[in-house]
């Protein structure tokens, strides 16, 4: 059952003000005999009349300009009592030129989708203008501009597949069916969880759902998070973040061994706590659009005194593939929209359960340090945990990671480094220091900038 809003009361809800372009209100396309369109569809010229007097739209979609919360966007909001927000030639024309007049402006996109999906009635010239929405998603990507999504009731088929999935953020109104096959189009088995939002949600394909009435403050922190903040991205990458526990409660660690204790000790800070206290607003992206989802790998952005940063904070667990994949495609968006990354290290290592290596926890993994070691904008590393392995060390940014305290970066756990060796268990305190995985054996060895201390 659709959401009831039409397009116009879409986007009233999320904005202060909407002005429509002058494009959005063209005539229809009406090719073809009596108007009905490239195939010729007896009636087709009719049933768009009836959708006009019912609507009074010309077409499934209206964009123009609008203030969201003191920002400027383009917005695209559907019209689903207009053939079911379906996409026909006209439609895929209209969104060309929104997504043209954003890259033009240098504005970011928003788009309020509730749709069907192709119109049958335009059979595979509708069907292409996947095809055409895709390519003008992709410019504006490859522009750096920002891309959010909306989806609304219902949100299928190429809509779902385009503007919906294909964007940067992705929220849903509660309850909303989303996903490629519509409703009389599924298997008769099918688990009818699966096409709602919080089935995507648990799925990692969108990043929340949102009530409409906190739409307009999601979409207005979501826009200044994607934007660089109010002054644009931190100048020079980010600060180090200062430890929450306090240096003088214990001072430098003895050995390896004691090292390994305090970064395992259960009262110790983790990431959520480290986030909280250091932006003063953040919003976190959810999923890795692949199927699964990490608690253990919380990803985002925030602003820091005005100022954006994307942040891939470990949590303390065994960092599962979809964590990774999330934390690459956190990587790579604030690569492309400008904005510097803070990544945050806490693992004990890389899951290495037989579920983790069938999801593709080596490629997962690879992902990540490709994504560290590619991007443009400055990446800063805080070790404030443990650091296990690979699995700690993807995360970390080339000369630019430093370390708390209370934590330790190591080749492998000490355990495992003894179980490898064929040494006794109750040598594992010895093989910890040799290991020289404590701060200060790790600056020491050049492989950290500095032990962070704490903030006066």
């Amino acid at each position: 059952m659709a959401d009831g809003l039409t397009a116009r009361e879409a986007a009233a809800l999320v904005t202060d003000v909407f002005a429509e372009h002058p494009a959005s209100a063209d005539g229809p396309f009406t090719d073809g005999p009596l108007g009905d369109g490239p195939l010729g569809w007896d009636g087709y010229a009719r049933a768009r009349a009836r959708a006009a007097a019912r609507t009074g739209e010309r077409e499934s979609v209206v964009w123009g300009t609008a203030d969201i919360g003191g920002r400027r966007a383009v917005l695209v909001s559907f019209e689903f009592r207009f053939l079911g927000g379906s996409l026909g030639r006209r439609t895929g024309e209209l969104l060309e030129g929104a997504y043209a007049h954003a890259r033009a402006e240098r504005l970011p996109l928003v788009s309020l989708v509730a749709t069907g999906g192709s119109r049958m009635q335009e059979g595979m010239v509708a069907l292409s203008q996947l095809q055409r929405v895709a390519r003008a998603s992709a410019l504006t990507r490859a522009a750096g501009l920002p891309q959010l999504a909306v989806l609304r009731d219902p949100a299928t088929g190429g809509g779902w597949a385009t503007l919906g999935a294909g964007a940067d953020v992705v929220l849903a109104l509660p309850g909303a069916q989303v996903g490629f096959a519509g409703s009389r189009v599924r298997p008769p088995d099918a688990d009818p969880s699966a096409y709602t939002a919080e089935g995507q949600l648990a799925a990692g394909h969108i990043d929340a759902i949102v009530s409409p009435d906190r739409l307009r403050p999601a979409l207005s922190l979501w826009l200044r998070l994607l934007t660089g903040g109010a002054a644009g991205p931190v100048p020079g990458g980010v600060p180090v973040p200062p430890p929450l526990a306090l240096d003088g409660a214990y001072g430098a660690a003895a050995t390896g061994w004691e090292a390994v204790r305090r970064a395992r000790a259960p009262h110790r800070p983790r990431a959520r706590a480290y986030l909280d206290a250091w932006f003063d607003e953040r919003a976190d992206l959810h999923g890795d659009r692949c199927g699964g989802t990490d608690p253990g790998m919380i990803c985002g952005f925030g602003l820091r005194e005005g100022r954006a940063v994307a942040y891939a904070a470990q949590a303390g667990t065994a960092t599962r593939p979809a964590g990774y994949r999330t934390a690459a495609r956190l990587i790579r968006l604030a690569d492309r929209l400008g904005i510097p990354v803070l990544t945050l290290v806490d693992t004990p290592g890389a899951a290495n359960d037989a579920e983790a290596e069938r999801t593709g926890a080596g490629a997962a993994i690879a992902d990540v340090f490709a994504a560290v070691a590619s991007v443009r904008v400055p990446v800063t590393t805080l070790v404030i945990g443990e650091g296990g392995s690979g699995g700690a060390l993807a995360l970390a940014a080339p000369a630019n990671t430093w370390v708390t305290p209370d934590s330790y970066f190591s080749v492998i756990a000490p355990e495992l480094a003894a179980a490898i060796l064929k040494r006794d268990p109750s040598e594992t305190p010895a093989t910890a220091d040799q290991l020289r995985l404590r701060p200060r054996d790790l600056v020491e060895l050049g492989l950290v900038r500095g032990i962070v201390a704490r903030a006066e």
